[in-house]
């Protein structure tokens, strides 16, 4: 690993109140005692305590750069684990490429992408599933990314991970000391004994598994299609949700002909919407087009939002809808109730029992409230938990779980089959070494220099 000393601009290069440069490596003392310029008769910084800022200026030679105050953390209480410095300077752009300049011209060198974070873990100060929550934390994009990705950075993955691993690591050095001394050491009922703690594993892996969906969710967003027949409400739908007018509203029945998307943030979800033509029987080769989008939108959509038109009978485009919604994730809005109803609450409750029915009023506003509600229910009991569930929400650990999971599937297939130990031994390893890959253990450079070369500069 380079032990050089880098630096880089740790906060956006735009203009606001403070920059930050960030120095780290064994020279980093000294690299700012040659640009750092105290108030009066102070000493040098590499002479002063850890965990101190003084305030004083950034200086090339006789040129005054910037005012600025340095923060001090000596090794190993540090984010990287490293002597570490922290200039804060004015926010101007000019003035932090200034620093950092200056910076570099004394000694150090510019960092790459993910560099400190990459040493953070190389020093061992945090994991690689700790690593990989790092840049989930700045990329967060409601609050349940953010806390989702706190919980792993605070330790969740690793935490779970460590503990299934230790586990395993156990049986495995017991089945060795037995082949190796089976005179001391019976293996008598052992493959019972195996088969119940390989089955406890398999569920905990399970369930780590499918917290991915949710986890992909929680990052990502909850993909969210509009669907309905033409002039039920769709697009005022998504106008409302946004708080813009973004869809063109009109009483012509097929006005949404191309698809429209939105992102908007529902106390603390995200949902990524997508409005659609009304689906119908059509003629018109364009409107074609469109209701074909949008069915291919509702076949792989997270969530449907169903908007009826209370004031017109169901009928056999509303049956298709139906139909496409089967054993999905749906919400029925019944629209227009502020009209005399045709289609009334109890005929949809009749149709679609398996779907929430929330009967509205766009143009009224009224009965939206519920929906915010109605979708946290839908995909996390009303509530989400970060104290004791871990949301696994990386492809690549959740690859690596499934590989464990398939080596543990092994385990008790040789268990079955009456197999010798020794092939218990063989496939707990690789269920062992995989699990080992999420938080770090045997990466190889390539893996470890994609992962951090996905970071911002400064992080």
């Amino acid at each position: 690993m380079r032990s050089d000393t880098i630096a880089a601009i740790s906060t956006a290069v735009s203009e606001s109140g403070i920059g930050i440069i960030r120095i780290s490596g064994e020279e980093a003392f000294l690299v700012v005692d040659r640009v750092y310029r105290g108030k009066g008769r102070s000493k040098k910084l590499s002479d002063c305590m850890s965990h101190t800022i003084h305030y004083g200026y950034i200086c090339d030679g006789d040129e005054v750069i910037d005012e600025v105050l340095v923060m001090l953390m000596r090794s190993p209480r540090s984010f990287t684990a490293e002597d570490t410095v922290e200039i804060n300077c004015h926010g101007g752009v000019y003035a932090m490429k200034r620093v950092l300049e200056t910076v570099l011209k004394y000694g150090a060198r510019p960092a790459e992408p993910g560099e400190f974070t990459k040493r953070a873990f190389l020093n061992g100060r945090i994991d690689l599933s700790q690593a990989e929550a790092v840049i989930d934390v700045i990329q967060a994009k409601n609050e349940y990314a953010l806390k989702s990705s706190v919980s792993q950075l605070k330790g969740s993955v690793q935490e779970a991970v460590s503990r299934l691993r230790n586990e395993m690591i156990y049986q495995i050095a017991f089945i060795e000391s037995a082949l190796d001394d089976p005179e001391h050491i019976s293996l008598e009922g052992y493959p019972n004994r195996l088969r119940e703690k390989n089955c406890q594993w398999m569920q905990e892996l399970q369930k780590l598994i499918v917290s991915a969906e949710n986890g992909r969710r929680i990052r990502e967003g909850i993909k969210t299609v509009i669907v309905g027949k033409p002039n039920a409400g769709k697009s005022s739908l998504l106008n409302f949700l946004v708080g813009e007018d973004r869809a063109i509203v009109t009483d012509i029945a097929g006005t949404t002909r191309d698809i429209l998307t939105e992102t908007i943030q529902l106390n603390g979800l995200t949902l990524n919407i997508v409005d659609t033509a009304g689906i119908r029987k059509t003629e018109d080769a364009v409107e074609k087009i469109g209701v074909k989008l949008a069915e291919e939108n509702l076949r792989d959509a997270d969530l449907i939002i169903y908007v009826v038109d209370s004031s017109t009978r169901l009928d056999e485009n509303d049956e298709k809808i139906i139909e496409m919604m089967k054993g999905r994730k749906a919400i029925v809005l019944q629209n227009k109730t502020d009209l005399e109803a045709v289609t009334t609450e109890e005929m949809l409750r009749e149709r679609m029992q398996d779907h929430a029915i929330l009967p509205i009023s766009i143009r009224e506003r009224t009965g939206l409230d519920r929906l915010e509600q109605c979708v946290k229910e839908m995909f996390y009991q009303g509530e989400i938990s970060f104290n004791d569930q871990v949301f696994i929400t990386n492809i690549r650990q959740k690859n690596l779980l499934i590989t464990s999971l398939e080596s543990l599937k092994q385990v008790e297939n040789s268990i079955f089959m009456e197999m010798p130990e020794d092939f218990f031994s063989i496939d707990l390893m690789s269920a062992y070494e995989a699990l080992g890959e999420i938080i770090g253990e045997k990466v190889g450079e390539d893996l470890v220099n994609e992962i951090f070369g996905k970071f911002c500069m400064g992080k």
